[in-house]
């Protein structure tokens, strides 16, 4: 049996966290340079593509944009536009750099199109290698880390095993002195009073009847709730029983307080992630067109690992933040074990405890965070999405919408 690591060697960042892998990410700035950018990025080592489909100005995108290349997994940025979109490459590369990471940028205009653009790339990604690799390396444990969580595909089993499994691994790991964030307040509908008596003050018990408020409104004004065929398919009849399963993910930890994408948190402990856009903005789609969308709101805020539990299966990974995929069936760990990472449907067979399978994941946790590839990672899946949207940044002064 691999020996499980309680302490392992991560990067230190100059922000004062720490990461658990030492990227380098290539940003485009506009769909018009991605194909440049996946180019450059090609068999690449550690190396991962973002970007931002737009060409015009969005500050949620941009948010998303500077917090992904901040994040603590990240340790250089390559940032890549066209020349004639709102979102700059300069503006990110410079916020990059004052973040003490390696930065660099170049227009694909400005070099004379794909081929020179690709070769330039290609150079700078070898002359930064060679520094990161001179990075020191510092002890990190459970205390540093920050672990998110998002279910999709759900069935019955979701409700029974899968999430409330992820629960007990959270609430074992804000006991250690760790961070956990889940998110997903479309999926919570009917559970008001239950999210609220969470808060751990006021002010928090605030937020969370606040955020469920306008999760609601926003499902009544789309005409859709987070119900889908194949949950139906996998036996859920319901979104108040949808929410119950999906609420279990939380744990039992008082919950912090109520956060948007892209917000660094003041301290540890049990927060939840609201990505709904905000009220006079409806019109723009869907709160989380798949899960990716979700996935990448949670690495935005720093997490390291994002667990991400489905019942039906899935194949997608995540850039940036190894996705460890977690079932509660049986039947989809074994028909798609390539994919899944953790089975935690022994409770549902007689085997094991709730708490047992959350210490078993707390463990597959603790050796992704000490380098084992998690499934995803390993096929080199990268799936994210970051939408036009409005959503505010956090209302705490040290936040706010910039402009690139």
């Amino acid at each position: 049996m691999t020996e499980v690591p309680t302490i392992w060697l991560g990067y230190p960042r100059r922000d004062g966290r720490k990461g658990i892998r030492n990227l380098t990410l290539v940003v485009y700035t506009v769909e018009c340079s991605r194909f440049v950018a996946e180019k450059v990025a090609a068999n690449e080592p550690d190396t991962q593509v973002i970007g931002f489909h737009g060409c015009y100005d969005n500050p949620y995108a941009v948010r998303m944009l500077l917090s992904l290349a901040t994040h603590p997994n990240v340790g250089a940025v390559l940032c890549i536009g066209l020349g004639c979109e709102y979102t700059q490459a300069e503006k990110i590369a410079d916020n990059v750099r004052k973040s003490g990471r390696l930065a660099h940028h170049f227009l694909v205009q400005d070099l004379g199109g794909t081929r020179s653009s690709i070769l330039h790339g290609k150079e700078w990604l070898a002359a930064t290698r060679e520094a990161l690799l001179q990075i020191p390396r510092c002890e990190m444990s459970l205390a540093d880390l920050v672990v998110g969580a998002e279910c999709g595909g759900s069935d019955s089993t979701s409700g029974l095993a899968g999430n409330p499994v992820v629960g007990r691994c959270f609430d074992q790991l804000v006991d250690a002195g760790g961070t956990a964030i889940f998110e997903e307040l479309v999926e919570m509908i009917g559970l008001k009073e239950l999210m609220v008596s969470r808060g751990v003050h006021e002010q928090a018990r605030e937020q969370l009847a606040a955020g469920y408020d306008k999760a609601e409104a926003y499902c009544r004004a789309v005409r859709q709730y987070s119900a889908s065929p194949g949950n139906f398919a996998g036996g859920l009849t319901t979104i108040e029983e949808k929410s119950l399963g999906a609420f279990a993910k939380s744990g039992s930890q008082p919950i912090q307080g109520v956060i948007p994408s892209s917000t660094r948190l003041p301290h540890p402990g049990l927060w939840l992630l609201d990505t709904v856009p905000d009220e006079h903005f409806m019109q723009f789609g869907y709160t989380n067109p798949n899960d990716s969308e979700g996935i990448t709101a949670l690495v935005s805020c720093g997490c390291h690992v994002v667990l991400f539990i489905t019942g039906r299966g899935s194949v997608i990974g995540s850039p940036i933040a190894p996705l460890i995929k977690v079932t509660g069936n049986a039947d989809t760990y074994r028909r798609m074990s390539e994919d899944m990472d953790f089975d935690a449907s022994g409770p549902l067979h007689g085997r094991g405890s709730l708490d047992g399978e959350g210490r078993r994941l707390v463990e597959l946790l603790c050796r992704v965070a000490a380098g084992e590839p998690s499934k995803p990672e390993a096929f080199g899946h990268h799936e994210y999405l970051i939408p036009y949207k409005h959503q505010h940044a956090s209302s705490r002064k040290d936040d706010g919408d910039p402009k690139c």
